[in-house]
């Protein structure tokens, strides 16, 4: 699933001084808070449960512009996102605050073999251009 933004290609990373990609696989804690944006695209933001070394961590994503079956994803549904680390600011009771969540670029079911083998083919591209 594309968000809409166009991510870097890999020839545009290999002249970047920097390189900020994130892969998550995990399940949904619950499901999706959609809004709608003053620019009327739509955003969801999931919490993605990952669990390493047996520790649960939980790991919040926005998706900009969400196809629908992301939309109707529900706790326990298990995905995989390739994104970048973002912190994004807001204002909150009259305070600024901020959150650090990863911006995906693409959202796949972990059973869809489809879709997770365009993932893997993405994932490799960027590895290639970091390794470049």
């Amino acid at each position: 699933m594309q968000n809409g933004k166009s991510a870097p290609d890999a020839a545009s990373l290999q002249d970047a001084a920097s390189f900020n990609v994130a892969v998550v696989r995990g399940a949904c804690s619950s499901p999706p808070e959609i809004r709608v944006l003053p620019s009327d695209q739509r955003l969801a933001q999931l919490q993605i449960t990952t669990r390493i070394g047996g520790r649960a961590m939980s790991v919040p994503v926005s998706v900009l512009d969400p196809a629908t079956w992301v939309e109707g994803l529900d706790a326990g549904d298990e995905v995989v996102v390739l994104g970048s680390v973002r912190r994004r600011f807001f204002r909150a009771g009259g305070s600024t605050a901020s959150r650090v969540e990863i911006e995906a670029e693409v959202v796949c079911g972990a059973r869809d073999q489809r879709r997770s083998r365009g993932l893997r083919r993405r994932i490799e591209e960027l590895l290639e251009a970091l390794e470049s």
